[in-house]
């Protein structure tokens, strides 16, 4: 099983930005984490903070892989592109937030991205990005 985890703007500074938010962790470390705790499954990283690049990567991998985690940063609240693209692969995507977003700003509680996605984990800090391989893997061993 392969899975992309996908990052979007500014969440190249976890562990720096705004830490009573997203806590004092950088992806990079939890990532060996989380691929410590799925040893069978291939969990590759990728991030950026142009949007566009994220729709090439989505394109890339979404007929390949067996899943999709996406952490489309502010872009979730933005994007009809992102919607699109997540629409037009063929794995399933798991859209993540490590806050709650429905506790912060207005603006943040309307996601684009949702409707197209399998599922929405939020507010679970890094874990959601767990909770995400979790259920992606469910879907996909219910789904045989």
């Amino acid at each position: 099983m392969k899975i992309q985890i996908i990052n979007g703007p500014n969440l190249n500074l976890l562990g720096v930005r705004e830490p009573e938010i997203y806590g004092n962790h950088n992806f990079e470390t939890y990532l060996q984490e989380l691929r410590s705790k799925f040893p069978d499954i291939t969990i590759e990283y990728y991030q950026s903070n142009i949007e566009g690049e994220l729709i090439n990567k989505i394109q890339e991998v979404g007929f390949d892989y067996d899943g999709i985690v996406l952490n489309a940063g502010a872009y979730t609240h933005t994007s009809i592109a992102l919607q699109d693209c997540i629409r037009s692969v063929k794995c399933p995507c798991v859209e993540v937030h490590i806050s709650n977003v429905h506790t912060r700003e207005e603006f943040r509680h309307h996601s684009y991205i949702s409707a197209a996605c399998l599922g929405v984990i939020c507010g679970f800090g890094l874990n959601s990005y767990e909770l995400a391989i979790r259920g992606i893997y469910e879907h996909l061993e219910s789904n045989k």
